[in-house]
């Protein structure tokens, strides 16, 4: 597709919003007005007194067109071109497709953020209007927004301006999921790798520490994942884990997450290793209880192991337990994901994370029939409402909420829990709430301004190789925390 800007450089938006659409489509710009199939013009054409802002849409031999006008003296006036002209395209693609995105225009991937600002600024009343009348958002996901944060508040409420979070991330599985996008590696393919990792990550461990002991920076939450953490023997889980225990100040410690994520993963003497030294919280995640569904996507597990991984963990003590989900999953059906939910629920876990898939196919049909993409969407999206009434019936409540780029049918990712079960870490770096340090290959370090909102990130390198050859370069980029605090000291009232 082509995207036409005349007189305008909004680029970046309406990029996003035609990607809600045509999530894999090759998009090229032109400054100038083009003609032919499969194009996008959008016009801004500013008078003496009023901007016209236009969208054409030309696809399948067809025409969709969509205008609207501001005064040229209203407050916002760059912010209100850019908004209205997303507004006229999507009206387009709406009439073309006949699909009506239930985030509307909003492509942003903490739209609970964006509404609790709009609260603490203009009330619950206009944030809700807003985002119906501005933003297109529908009345469910809108409500979903106001749950959420209700309960983000309580959480986001319990931390200081010296908080913090740690991160440790472990980048193995064992195998890799159909649907992964996260940097992880097998197993079998990089155990050389793995004592050299651990080795490295100890270390990059004992500096952060010392980091934060110097800043007088206070330890919140800790959570330890992946990939796949339990992946790693009991004994090498154990040195790192004792790595954190040694080095870190503990005492304000609210919560200890681990992911034990993959159930074939899981074992007793991992699972002791994990309790014995500090976790309070552990995540272990069928994403569906299908089996036939499991083997297309590649988990080499079954509902079975599932259950018995679970089972072994409330023996073992385990009295906080997350289990995540995902909707939209390759050949998985309505039913199916129903039946899913209702056995997740028999097992009673203290938490619920329903994903919505993010695609990697490309589109295959023409706007005029229906895209792959948006008939997989009105699935998923029943999927995700059945979730959260169920959900919600059972005493589980939404807590944290984010959005990723080119998910199936433009959803949602909605971690539920009973209430005091939430898990703190998810709201902590959702809401971008305090500082997190992150130790490990891929992780990124995101440093929050005590007293503000500026934020600020230092990226570890991507890959477990990378990060083991380049150790020492990776450790200078620490210096960029303590020269962050100097430039933005924290200030406790």
């Amino acid at each position: 597709m082509k995207l036409c800007l005349i007189n305008h450089s909004y680029k970046y938006e309406l990029e996003k919003l035609i990607r809600i659409f045509l999530p894999f489509e090759k998009i090229e710009f032109s400054e100038t007005q083009e003609e032919g199939d499969r194009i996008a013009v959008t016009s801004l054409v500013k008078g003496e007194k009023e901007t016209l802002l236009s969208a054409k849409l030309l696809i399948d031999n067809k025409s969709y067109g969509f205008s609207e006008s501001i005064l040229n003296d209203i407050p916002d006036y760059d912010n209100e071109c850019e908004r209205l002209l997303a507004v006229a395209l999507y009206n387009c693609f709406v009439s073309a497709s006949g699909y009506v995105p239930e985030w509307g225009i909003l492509t942003g991937v903490r739209p609970a953020k964006l509404f609790s600002r709009l609260c603490s600024s203009d009330g619950l009343s206009s944030a809700e209007d807003w985002f119906k009348k501005g933003l297109m958002v529908s009345e469910n996901k809108i409500s979903l927004c106001r749950e959420t944060v209700e309960s983000e508040g309580r959480i986001t409420a319990l931390s200081a301006p010296d908080s913090y979070s740690l991160y440790i991330s472990i980048p193995f599985c064992p195998t890799r999921c159909a649907y992964c996008s996260f940097v992880s590696h097998s197993v079998e393919q990089a155990k050389n790798l793995i004592p050299d990792y651990i080795r490295l990550l100890k270390e990059e461990l004992r500096l952060t520490a010392e980091i934060a002991k110097k800043l007088n920076l206070r330890l919140e939450t800790v959570y330890i994942g992946g990939g796949t953490p339990t992946a790693l023997s009991a004994e090498q889980l154990g040195e790192i884990m004792t790595a954190v225990k040694d080095y870190f100040d503990l005492n304000h410690l609210r919560e200890y997450t681990v992911e034990a994520g993959r159930p074939d993963t899981v074992t007793a003497d991992k699972l002791d290793t994990i309790k014995r030294l500090g976790a309070t919280r552990i995540s272990i995640n069928p994403q569906t209880m299908n089996d036939d569904v499991l083997s297309v996507i590649g988990r080499r597990h079954t509902a079975k192991d599932t259950e018995e991984a679970f089972y072994l963990a409330r023996k073992l003590g385990f009295n906080n337990i997350n289990m995540d989900l995902i909707a939209g999953l390759p050949t998985d059906t309505f039913e199916s994901f129903k039946s899913t939910v209702e056995k997740i629920l028999g097992l009673n876990p203290e938490s619920v994370t329903i994903h919505s898939l993010s695609m990697k196919r490309a589109s295959t049909l023409s706007m005029e029939d229906a895209l792959p993409e948006i008939e997989q969407g009105k699935t998923a999206s029943a999927m995700v409402d059945y979730a959260r009434e169920t959900l919600s019936k059972n005493g589980i409540l939404p807590y944290y909420m984010y959005r990723q780029s080119k998910t199936v049918g433009n959803l949602e990712n909605v971690g539920y829990a009973k209430k005091g079960f939430e898990g703190l870490y998810n709201v902590y770096i959702m809401d971008e709430t305090h500082t997190i340090l992150a130790c490990g290959a891929s992780a990124v370090t995101k440093l929050r301004e005590p007293d503000g909102n500026l934020i600020s990130r230092i990226f570890n390198f991507k890959y477990p190789y990378e990060y083991i050859s380049r150790f020492s370069e990776q450790l200078t980029r620490k210096d960029g925390i303590v020269e962050f605090y100097e430039k933005h000291p924290i200030c406790n009232k």
